[in-house]
């Protein structure tokens, strides 16, 4: 049984949480709190393996409460956010600071049925993670920026996709991208609104251009591209100019954006032209189209086992028999240019 604590300032969303996660076997809700000060107690009394933890509370923020417990009591929590640009930029910032996911509240256009099977998927996926692994990688990552350079006109295109732990490791690959980078196309499994503020802390941190993609935006040499939450992106050609389409659909693998809808896509536009990289995540969204990527001549890269902070997503496309090279994260960079190199 998964051991889940619930901490929300709103007796209604704790109640809800605690009803929609009580429905499935595999979980059991151990406690709830209204604040952070009830909350540690709780954490040390009933040693959950999950803290679901809401941002605005009284009495403490949550992104100070995640910093003591990363600091005391450190063990995976999932944030649970309201949508707004401060909320999602707090929400990001309280991904920095060790949570493992984001999830937003339920609203008019969000229903608690919509957020009640993300709920339960994200908390699978949050049990698997060892979060000193996690802090681990992290610091490696931030202790190590060097930005590679690639010495060709490049018109490839690279594209790739992420899940859990996924901001990290999108983190630690761009910032080590050259600005001359092949057009970039990326889903990570996040959030409606929460993309945007994602896709400016990386343009941060990067040479490339990195910006949540519109409709119709071309996929150009040194920019990357990032699907809006609750969104497919697709990859479309109109001569030799590359552009993503962003549309609704439904869940594919139970996610929209998915990696699959992407990956797929990629193959069919783009063929031997591309290169495909699948990071750290929970499930295996994303091996079949990388599979039909490999069917048509693109070469595919998987994060290590090592290095991922779920070996899910990427141990799939590796069974299923996608993968070209397996990789360490601090190494895929490099490895990517190389396929580049290799098919100019």
């Amino acid at each position: 049984m998964i051991k889940v604590l619930v901490v929300d300032d709103s007796a209604i969303v704790r109640k809800i949480f605690q009803r929609e996660l009580g429905k499935d076997p595999s979980i059991t809700v151990v406690g709830t709190a209204p604040d952070p000060y009830v909350a540690r107690d709780k954490i040390i009394s009933l040693k959950p393996d999950v803290v679901t933890l809401d941002l605005e509370m009284p009495r403490m923020d949550g992104v100070t409460f995640l910093r003591k417990i990363m600091k005391y009591n450190p063990l995976p929590v999932i944030i649970i956010s309201s949508l707004s640009d401060k909320s999602s930029n707090i929400a990001m910032e309280a991904m920095e600071c060790g949570a493992v996911d984001v999830l937003r509240k339920p609203g008019t256009s969000y229903t608690v049925g919509d957020m009640a099977i993300e709920l339960v998927d994200k908390v699978k996926a949050a049990s698997k993670v060892n979060i000193k692994h996690k802090a681990l990688v992290s610091k490696l990552v931030k202790g190590n920026r060097e930005v590679l350079s690639i010495n060709i006109t490049t018109h490839q295109i690279l594209a790739i996709g992420a899940s859990t732990g996924g901001t990290v490791a999108l983190d630690s690959l761009l910032s080590k991208m050259p600005y001359n980078s092949p057009g970039t196309i990326i889903t990570q499994h996040m959030p409606k609104y929460f993309t945007k503020s994602f896709a400016m802390r990386l343009n941060a941190q990067s040479k490339m251009t990195v910006k949540e993609a519109c409709d119709g935006d071309t996929v150009s040499m040194g920019t990357a591209l990032i699907a809006p939450g609750d969104k497919h992106m697709l990859l479309r050609r109109s001569g030799a100019r590359y552009y993503v389409n962003i549309k609704d659909g439904p869940f594919v693998n139970r996610h929209r954006p998915s990696v699959d809808v992407m990956f797929k896509s990629v193959s069919q536009v783009a063929g031997k032209n591309a290169v495909g990289v699948i990071l750290t995540g929970m499930g295996g969204d994303g091996a079949k189209g990388m599979f039909e990527m490999k069917k048509r001549g693109a070469i595919n890269i998987a994060q290590d086992e090592k290095s991922c902070v779920v070996f899910g997503m990427p141990k799939v496309a590796i069974e299923t028999g996608a993968v070209d090279k397996i990789v360490s994260l601090e190494k895929i960079p490099r490895a990517i240019i190389k396929s580049i190199e290799s098919i100019t």
